[in-house]
């Protein structure tokens, strides 16, 4: 029988903030498993810890208790200087806020990453154009940030964050600076790299018709899972499940911002 690989292992983390006597749990003792190739969605109302433990999983933060396991290495026993090597590595990262070079051309900013790694400037060139016929971005190569939407902008950010060949993208409330048609333009860039690529996503919303384009969703409420819901391949009746949750949880949409 065939077991699906765990990419990504989250065993009782707790993550704490302030001093003693005054201390507040953003996750209380999360668990949570992600398989190879799965896009997954987490989400819950502000302040639910849904970002926190996005950092923590990603390596940006560590739990105060607990462990992760990514790609078979626990990030939470390793020195910062082996992390660093692990984060380029293995991890791919697209944020809401773009963090493109302006005096550098699209193409020079994508193959950033393996420039800093040293690679070979054909490999480099190859990987780029595989990965900017995927995004369609091939035409924009050679234009400047500035010149390009926010929709396109994003696609070449996506592009950065696959250059590696990361074994997992995590991706932190990715449309959030878009409009619906932009935002829809990403989102199908992400589904066209989890399926054809196999990339596995991991990809923090408030938006519920961002989370309808993952294969399951984890939702979070006060720094516990709450529920979780699995895509039956139908993105209209899972958008409806979602804020079904949403507003048993507290809350729906923009309500959540």
């Amino acid at each position: 029988m065939f077991i699906l690989k765990k990419i990504v292992e989250v065993t009782n983390v707790t993550k704490e903030y302030g001093e003693l006597g005054a201390v507040s749990k953003a996750l209380k003792e999360v668990n949570l498993e992600i398989t190879e190739g799965e896009f997954l969605g987490i989400m819950g109302p502000s302040g639910s810890g849904k970002t926190t433990l996005l950092n923590i999983i990603s390596t940006i933060d560590k739990a105060t208790l607990g462990n992760v396991r990514i790609d078979g290495m626990d990030i939470t026993t390793v020195r910062e200087k082996e992390i660093a090597k692990f984060r380029r590595d293995v991890i791919g990262f697209v944020f809401q806020d773009f963090n493109l070079l302006d005096n550098m051309i699209i193409r020079d900013n994508i193959a950033l990453p393996l420039a800093l790694n040293n690679e070979k400037p054909d490999v480099i060139l190859k990987r780029i154009d595989g990965l900017s016929r995927i995004m369609g971005i091939t035409q924009l190569l050679d234009k400047y940030p500035y010149q390009l939407s926010g929709g396109q902008k994003q696609r070449a950010v996506i592009c950065r964050a696959l250059i590696n060949s990361p074994k997992v993208v995590f991706a932190d409330e990715p449309t959030g600076a878009l409009d619906s048609k932009l935002s829809m333009e990403v989102l199908e860039c992400f589904k066209r790299i989890n399926k054809e690529l196999g990339t596995t996503i991991v990809m923090v919303t408030h938006d519920p018709f961002a989370a309808s384009y993952c294969s399951r969703i984890m939702f979070l409420k006060d720094g516990k899972i709450n529920g979780r819901l699995d895509s039956g391949g139908n993105k209209k009746e899972l958008f409806k499940r979602i804020l079904n949750i949403l507003e048993f949880m507290g809350g729906t949409g923009d309500e959540l911002l």
